[in-house]
């Protein structure tokens, strides 16, 4: 099974950013990762109110990123950071998530993950994409190394769109992460 999860961006969103996430939910992808980064950490847990309601109306699993403090508050057990929070998260929130993910751009980075406790890793940027333009993407054998490192699941993202599936599976992808198909 390939699982997508929806990455979102309230920037690239040209209507409602709501009712388009709920749009992206009931399409029913594996996870979304509320990805709000330009956000104070209060807008962070006003929005992330209203998007956990949405995707428990679908019962799809809503992952906040970057505030480990703001999905203890919320209750929410599942939490995606980059690597420099991941470092430095204490053992005792740890505790708070069952499903803990990192943001890998190495195969140093996604063992580091792994044993600072992720239970899974995003890996990339794998293609071409307008979100790191003039960054060259570190490919398909970058995520295969990265899938071959570690054993959790990987997801790539970067550039992934549907055509692209069947390339990141083969290379040993659990799925990929999607953002711009969602809020386009």
């Amino acid at each position: 099974m390939y699982d997508i999860i929806c990455v979102t961006n309230r920037k690239l969103c040209t209507g409602d950013f709501l009712e388009t996430l709920e749009k992206a939910v009931m399409t029913r992808p594996y996870s979304v990762i509320l990805r709000e980064k330009d956000l104070s950490e209060e807008e962070y847990i006003s929005l992330a109110e209203k998007a956990m309601e949405i995707c428990r109306r679908y019962d799809v699993p809503c992952i906040l990123h970057t505030f480990a403090d703001a999905a203890i508050k919320l209750g929410c057990t599942a939490l995606h950071l980059p690597m420099s929070l991941l470092r430095v998260l204490p053992e005792e929130k740890k505790k708070h998530f069952s499903v803990l993910g990192a943001s890998c751009h190495s195969k140093e980075e996604a063992v580091e993950a792994r044993k600072l406790g992720a239970s899974y890793i995003t890996a990339g940027h794998i293609f071409a994409t307008d979100c790191k333009k003039g960054v060259p993407p570190r490919g398909i054998d970058f995520l295969r190394e990265v899938c071959g490192a570690v054993d959790i699941p990987v997801f790539a993202i970067g550039g992934i769109t549907p055509e692209r599936l069947k390339d990141t599976a083969d290379a040993g992808a659990a799925g990929g992460c999607m953002m711009s198909r969602f809020f386009f």
